[in-house]
């Protein structure tokens, strides 16, 4: 199918196949779905009651456990990326006469999907769990939209991981780095709360704006400066992670 022709449609062909492999994929089903909602479960329901916030503590954990939800399906996309780029089927792709900008494309999109059937699921059972946030309409819009923007930065970013990886093995671990920030942020505790060190990182790394921002539009009370910060990681983000993966995909391919 040609680029020119039918960039829409290769980008829906591309995401289709996306989603069948991780169907049939039951450990990225349950490291993206299923295991965001184990760690909920664990914090909020086991041990909520340890932590002193100020708040209920299903309140304050939901949006942390929102961003934990869109990182934890990173890996599975960052494989998928490099094993058709190492096992050569981005070159049959090629001679197919598939767009370049919808394999890339469709790997991002599919990551922010299985991130929002994630999201879903946490904040069901956040309201299980007795969550009650004041958002209004306005809110719940603004929730969505950090949401989305935090979905596409983190996609690019992995596909840039996974196409500069050498298998899909290490570009599988390539993202816990990723995975691992939003515990060193405000998702779990006041970055206050942390120790010497680890509490001035928290404070200034991307993660604890947006979780911050996302905590101030839930409780119907968000922070201007928070937004904006948040936004501002996000944009940058995204921009490098495209660069870096266009400029790595013309290499590679």
């Amino acid at each position: 199918m040609s680029t020119n022709a039918a960039p829409l449609a290769d980008s829906a062909i591309m995401l289709r196949r996306n989603f069948k492999h991780i169907a049939r994929n039951p450990t990225a089903v349950f490291n993206g779905i299923l295991f965001p909602v184990v760690i909920m479960l664990m914090f909020v329901y086991m041990l909520g009651d340890a932590f002193n916030v100020g708040v209920d503590y299903v309140d304050y954990a939901t949006p942390g456990m929102v961003i934990l939800a869109i990182t934890y399906g990173l890996s599975a996309t960052a494989m998928g990326v490099n094993a058709d780029m190492t096992k050569g089927v981005i070159n049959r792709f090629k001679v197919m006469d598939v767009s370049r900008g919808a394999i890339l494309t469709a790997h991002v999109v599919a990551s922010m999907l299985t991130s929002l059937i994630a999201i879903l699921a946490i904040i069901g059972m956040a309201f299980v769990l007795g969550f009650r946030p004041s958002a209004s309409f306005l809110d719940w819009l603004g929730v969505a939209g950090v949401v989305v923007l935090v979905g596409f930065a983190a996609g690019w970013f992995t596909v840039a991981l996974g196409l500069a990886a050498k298998t899909p093995e290490s570009a599988g671990m390539s993202t816990v780095a990723l995975v691992m920030l939003p515990f060193l942020s405000s998702a779990i505790v006041p970055a206050e709360k942390m120790g010497p060190g680890v509490r001035e990182f928290a404070e200034y790394q991307p993660f604890t704006s947006i979780n911050e921002t996302l905590r101030g539009l839930l409780a119907g009370e968000p922070s201007a400066s928070d937004a904006i910060t948040a936004i501002a990681w996000c944009v940058g983000i995204a921009v490098v992670g495209y660069v870096w993966a266009i400029a790595t995909f013309k290499k590679r391919a």
